[in-house]
Formats: structure tokens, C-alpha cells, sequence
């Protein structure tokens, strides 16, 4: 089965704003240029504060991606014959691993392994980066079974001597609950948006079914002495798992949908676009108009003007699919997917105004459903411009970084900021922080752009890292 390469770019596209969300000048921009509820100056957290900015739309996408990547994954191991207990195991392992780098690259981070961090606070640093290549690159292709493994063995004890003889920076040593919240979210969606496509891998309606039950879950767990409240704060290892992570199915969900057709779409035969470019190129651009469109009128709360636009722009998508006169599998796939987008878009801008407004966090109903549709509208924009000239080489540069997320997640702070430190070129960086805007924009850029090397280079060399 060929690859998605829109999947790869998608998923380097958000892991790369990730970064450069977190490393632009952190005082001095625009609003729009942070989480739409911690505005500049002061970036206090605001609950009160809707609306959503392109940041705001980064972990969304990335969630997408991931629910699209679940079936991709574990078809191959059932077409495989693979047994299922082992395709179990594996679905658990992966979720294990996954909290294991939430909680290590937390803790591994400079400023947390010391207040003031020295030199030698840096290397260790790198050290630990160095111990997660071991720990979650393949290599018994290049090293063979037997080494590769002693090595993945040596690398956790290792980490498991850097826990135990560090105190960090507050002084109290390892602490579970000093882990990196994102990814144990992530770890908690692979485990339960596995098991979920898994039970309902051959019936997408009960899939999408299942999300009204979670929904009524959050609704009356306000209700005390319910058995909802019971369920919803029910958990034997808190630092691990909360109910309150699965609101984040109303993404995964549908991304599996996703996925599903790029599953079907590669077992068909498909026949070339040639006399559709034209308005297979007009339905990418208003896609991505519509997004352009959400992300600004919802962050400015111009409401009713957003909707008087994207209302006839979700009518207009499915109607000029009317001029197509074809049924291979690229005119099936990219229909599903516009169907999808305008679908969720609508459905979200209808729950707009319930818990105050659009927001990330606390995230509302609005944000799922507005953000899930968007993303179905920027896959359906990379899946016709990722094979257009002009656009290939770039788009598949950030599929190329897409390919190995986790190195493109921990580079920045693990290998990169320790060596500005060790080098003296961190001076630079400081320097961007205080002196204009555009060059603390051009902060993120920079550093953006070295982390994207390094995860390319890394793709060149094979070292994926694998939960």
C-alpha cells in the first residue's frame, strides 16, 4: 500500500507550527500569533476568552492526523493475519511507550532538571535525547536482533538511573505528574481511538455513533452523585489517564473516518484527474479559504459575518461536484472529504455560541467539530497541490519531517536549546526577544527551520522514532 503523503505533509505541517508557536518572541506580537485564551502582554489564561487563532488550530490537526494514521496502521496487521492478542498488546504497548516519553522528555528538559541550569545540566540533556534515539529507533535492520535490543534495554535503565539520582528543579525528584500533557493526551488517543476503530473497523456509523454517548458522559458528570460524575473522575493512575482526555475522540473519530478512505481510495484503481484540474483546484482554494476565513472572524468575533460566508461556501463545495461526470477513487475520496469537512464546519458553527464560545481551552463542542471539519479541508488542499509543480518539493519537504514526529517534538528543547546554550548562540536568540516584531517572529522561524533539518536528517538516515 502506497503511502498518503497529504497525511505526511499534515502531520509535518502541524508538528513544525507546534514548534514555532512555542518558539516565537513570547511579548511582543499580535494576538493571533498565540493561544487565542492567553493573550499578549501578560499571557494570562483566560477562560472567559473565546475564540481561536492559527495555533489554536495546530493540535487539532495534529489529533487528526493521528486518527487518520490508526487505520492505515493496523490494517496492515490484520491483513497481515497477525493474531489478535498480539494486535492487542501491541495497541498497549504503543500507549505505554507514549506515556513513558511524556513523562522522560518532561523531566529531561534543562530547566527542569535544575533552576539555573549549567553546562553540565545541557549535556545531560543531549544525553537523554540520545538515550530516546535507542529507545525508539528500530535498529535491527542496521544492528541486528540481539544488539538492537540489549541496547533498547540499556537505554531505559539508563533512564530509569537518570529518575532516580536527579531531584530537578523543585528538589522533590521525580515526580509522575511532571509529564508533558500533550503527549499523554496523544498517548491516550492512540490507545482508545484504537480499540474503538478496532470494535467498529467494518461499521463507521456506530463509530461515529459512540461520540453522542461520551458527549452525554460530560454533560451530566455536573450532576452529583451520578454515575457519570462516578465515571467521569474514575482512574487508577491519574498521571496516565482521565476521562476528561476523550473529548478529544470528537477529533480522532472522524480522522479515522479519514483514514478509511485513503485505505479504500488505495485499493481502487485510479484514474487521472486531467480533465478536472480546474475545479478540483477551485474546491482546494475555497477549502482553504473557508479555513482562512473561520480562523480569522471567529478570533475577531465577527460571528455573523463568518457564518453569512461559510454557509454558501459549504453549499457551494458539494454543488460543483455535481460537474463531475466520474466515479474513480480520487473523485470518491476528495467527495467524502468535502462532504465531511462542510458537515463538521456547519455542525460546529451551529454550537458556536453553547459554553460561551469557541475555545480551546477549556475546549467546548464547537472547537471539535469546527477544527475536525477545517482539517478535512486542509487534506483535501494538500491532496491537490502535494502533486502540482511549484508546490511538490515544497509541501513534501514538511511529509518528509512528517514522517518522524517525535524527533521533530523533542529536538528543540532536548539537542537544539542545549547546544545554543553550550555554543553561545542562544545570545542571538535572546536578542530577537526584545528588538521588533519581526524579529521575534523571525526567532520561531529560524529555530523552526534548524528542528525540520534535524527531523529531516534523520528521515535521510532512517532513524524513525517508533512507539
Amino acid at each position: 500500500m502506497k503511502r498518503n503523503e497529504s497525511l505526511d505533509i499534515l502531520r509535518g505541517l502541524a508538528i513544525l507550527a507546534m514548534v514555532l508557536s512555542g518558539s516565537i518572541a513570547f511579548h511582543i506580537l499580535p494576538g493571533w500569533m498565540y493561544h487565542a485564551q492567553v493573550p499578549p502582554p501578560d499571557h494570562k489564561f483566560d477562560a472567559n476568552l473565546p475564540g481561536i487563532t492559527w495555533v489554536d488550530l495546530v493540535f487539532p490537526f495534529f489529533l487528526f492526523a493521528m486518527g487518520a494514521a490508526i487505520p492505515l496502521s493496523l490494517h496492515k496487521r490484520f491483513q497481515s493475519g497477525e493474531e489478535k492478542w498480539k494486535i492487542a498488546l501491541h495497541i498497549i504497548y504503543r500507549y505505554a511507550m507514549l506515556v513513558f516519553f511524556a513523562i522522560f522528555t518532561q523531566h529531561a528538559r534543562a530547566w527542569v532538571i535544575a533552576k539555573e541550569p549549567a553546562a553540565s545540566d545541557y549535556i545531560l540533556s543531549i544525553g537523554c535525547f540520545i538515550l530516546l534515539f535507542f529507545i525508539y529507533t528500530d535498529l535491527k535492520k542496521s544492528a541486528g536482533k540481539m544488539l538492537a535490543v540489549s541496547l533498547r534495554v540499556l537505554a531505559i535503565l539508563l533512564a530509569l538511573v537518570f529518575f532516580y539520582f536527579n531531584e530537578f528543579s523543585n528538589g522533590n525528584g521525580f515526580d509522575f505528574y511532571r509529564s508533558d500533557i500533550i503527549i499523554v493526551v496523544l498517548a491516550n488517543m492512540a490507545l482508545f481511538g484504537s480499540f474503538v476503530w478496532w470494535i467498529t473497523k467494518d461499521k463507521p456509523v456506530l463509530r461515529i455513533g459512540m461520540l453522542p454517548f461520551i458527549m452525554a458522559v460530560f454533560l451530566a458528570s455536573t450532576i452529583k452523585e451520578s454515575w457519570n460524575e462516578k465515571l467521569y473522575n474514575f482512574t487508577l493512575l491519574p498521571w496516565a489517564y482521565k476521562f476528561y482526555y476523550l473529548k478529544y475522540l470528537f477529533i480522532i473519530l472522524p480522522g479515522t473516518l479519514a483514514g478509511e478512505w485513503m485505505l479504500k481510495r488505495s485499493s481502487l484503481t485510479v484514474v487521472k484527474e486531467s480533465n478536472h484540474h480546474t475545479l478540483w483546484l477551485m474546491l482546494a482554494l475555497l477549502g482553504l479559504a473557508l479555513v482562512i476565513t473561520n480562523t480569522t472572524f471567529l478570533y475577531t468575533r465577527k460571528v455573523e459575518l463568518n457564518l453569512f460566508i461559510t454557509i454558501p461556501g459549504v453549499i457551494t463545495m458539494p454543488f460543483f461536484l455535481q460537474k463531475f461526470k466520474s466515479s474513480d477513487a480520487i473523485f470518491e475520496y476528495r467527495k467524502k472529504i468535502i462532504e465531511a469537512g462542510c458537515y463538521l464546519v456547519l455542525l460546529g458553527l451551529f454550537f458556536e455560541a453553547y459554553e460561551g464560545g469557541i475555545k480551546k481551552d477549556y475546549s467546548t463542542y464547537s472547537y471539535y467539530f469546527v477544527t475536525s471539519g477545517l482539517a478535512f479541508f486542509i487534506l483535501l488542499w494538500l491532496d491537490v497541490f502535494s502533486s502540482r509543480k511549484g508546490w511538490s518539493s515544497i509541501l513534501n519537504y514538511f511529509g518528509t519531517v512528517g514522517k518522524n514526529p517525535m524527533v521533530a517534538y523533542v529536538a528543540g528543547n532536548l539537542l537544539l536549546i542545549p547546544l545554543l546554550n553550550l555554543t553561545g548562540a542562544i545570545r542571538l536568540f535572546d536578542y530577537m526577544l526584545d528588538h521588533g516584531q519581526l524579529l521575534g517572529f523571525f526567532r520561531g522561524i529560524i529555530f523552526t527551520g534548524i528542528v525540520s533539518l534535524i527531523t529531516y536528517g534523520f528521515v535521510k538516515m532512517k532513524w524513525f522514532w517508533k512507539t
